[in-house]
């Protein structure tokens, strides 16, 4: 009897959690293939990250907007960039209503906050309480992830 309550509960809870469905801009596997590079979609849509160091996002000091590289909604100020040491892009704080976020357990005994961005749930990377003042966050972006529109 424990088996059968513990797979109804296991279909039920996922049943229950939304789906992609939920974000304004969608497309289909092979739509997103196609418009991406193999290590933009690894990152964008698997949550893969890229190398430390190999974005060139991430020397930027200019001012401008980072964007979503999957439907180019305006994500992070580049007032809000600093220099982390960590090799990938980090930001103290996004736009107003740029990003959603979700628990990621997907390090063992270690629970992460992943980011996406809120119009087609493209993954951008992490958000750590690390970071400097005013908000004490670091969201450590994927360049791969991103575009950069000067001011």
């Amino acid at each position: 009897m424990k088996r059968r309550h513990f797979l109804t509960t296991t279909l039920a809870a996922t049943l229950a959690t939304p789906a992609f469905a939920a974000f304004e801009v969608q497309r289909s596997k092979a739509e997103w293939k196609a418009m991406l590079s193999d290590l933009e979609y690894a990152v964008m849509r698997e949550e893969a990250t890229e190398e430390a160091f190999s974005s060139p996002l991430n020397d930027i000091t200019e001012p401008g907007i980072f964007h979503c590289k999957g439907c180019d909604q305006a994500l992070y100020d580049s007032a809000t960039k600093f220099k982390s040491g960590t090799g990938w892009p980090s930001f103290t704080a996004p736009l107003d209503n740029a990003i959603e976020t979700k628990e990621d357990r997907s390090f063992l005994f270690q629970v992460r906050t992943e980011c996406h961005c809120d119009r087609c749930g493209s993954h951008l990377g992490h958000i750590f309480d690390d970071g400097p003042p005013p908000t004490g966050k670091r969201h450590c972006l994927n360049g791969a992830a991103l575009v950069f529109r000067p001011a």
